[in-house]
């Protein structure tokens, strides 16, 4: 039992780490939008317009961004494929990717371009003429993110292959090894039974049979003193006087009553010496 709770340890440690590295801000996203800033600066400083803004690049979904601006603009379009290549180039970000500049009046693409590693995907259509004075998006869809965090994964697996270990190791210690709580408390064997005086019971294999006080103390007398006659005025001394009280047959009916708990054991014989006591024999 020891090993499973030193894996249920590991397993916290591995998931705090986990969600450590899972609450760290996409560097990804910052460095694409970083880099679409910067891109947005250099295609305004082109047409030597500096008091336009550049609006928060919003990330529209998984690998897909906007770019935005406060006024209406005019650049050529070779200039923007030119200062996208070189702000994304620069912050070492994926080189495959499409550009579509779209104007906020109708949402009609005005020009759309794709980017590519490989020179035969690459698309960039002819632009010769600056695009007219208006209001435009430009969205950046990459179609491929940088590689994954390869430790962050093998985190991730290592939590999930210790999480079943522990979860079958569980399940076979409660099915085949573990043992009932009592186990580890000292007992007394009685045949087939095991007594624990501390806790009231007896035990046969797999049953346990609770036991009242007085019947826990009078049967801790006769597992003190096997095959051994027990007076009946010592028995009644121990068990009821030094607490005060003793009512009529009382230890006729818990004797009685012992009988029908240790009859399952035949090796076990709780006899009455007549006019004298009782006897807890053992074969």
């Amino acid at each position: 039992m020891k090993y499973c709770t030193g894996i249920r340890f590991l397993i916290i440690i591995l998931v705090v780490c986990f969600t450590s590295c899972n609450s760290v801000p996409d560097d990804f996203s910052k460095q694409v939008k970083i880099a679409l800033r910067d891109a947005g600066n250099k295609l305004l400083l082109s047409e030597n317009d500096s008091t336009s803004l550049i609006l928060p690049v919003k990330e529209l979904r998984f690998n897909k961004y906007q770019l935005t601006f406060n006024a209406p603009l005019t650049f050529e379009p070779e200039v923007l494929v030119g200062q996208l290549k070189e702000s994304l180039t620069a912050s070492k970000l994926p080189e495959h990717y499409i550009v579509e500049v779209i104007q906020c009046k109708d949402n009609e693409v005005a020009y759309s371009y794709q980017m590519s590693t490989i020179l035969e995907s690459t698309i960039i259509p002819c632009a010769g003429r600056y695009l007219p004075k208006a209001c435009y998006v430009i969205e950046v869809n990459f179609f491929k993110r940088v590689k994954p965090n390869s430790e962050l994964y093998f985190v991730i697996g290592l939590t999930i292959a210790l999480l079943v270990v522990t979860l079958a190791s569980l399940w076979y210690w409660k099915t085949f090894v573990k043992q009932p709580k009592h186990e580890s408390i000292n007992y007394e064997a009685i045949g087939a039974f095991k007594f624990y005086p501390e806790q009231n019971k007896l035990i046969k294999e797999a049953e346990e049979i609770a036991l009242s006080k007085k019947e826990c103390e009078l049967l801790a007398l006769f597992v003190a003193r096997p095959n051994e006659v027990i007076k009946r005025d010592e028995l009644t001394k121990k068990v009821w006087e030094d607490n005060g009280v003793f009512v009529g047959r009382s230890l006729d009916t818990y004797i009685s009553k012992l009988r029908k708990k240790l009859k399952s054991d035949a090796s076990i014989k709780l006899t009455n010496v007549h006019g004298v006591g009782y006897k807890l024999e053992i074969l």
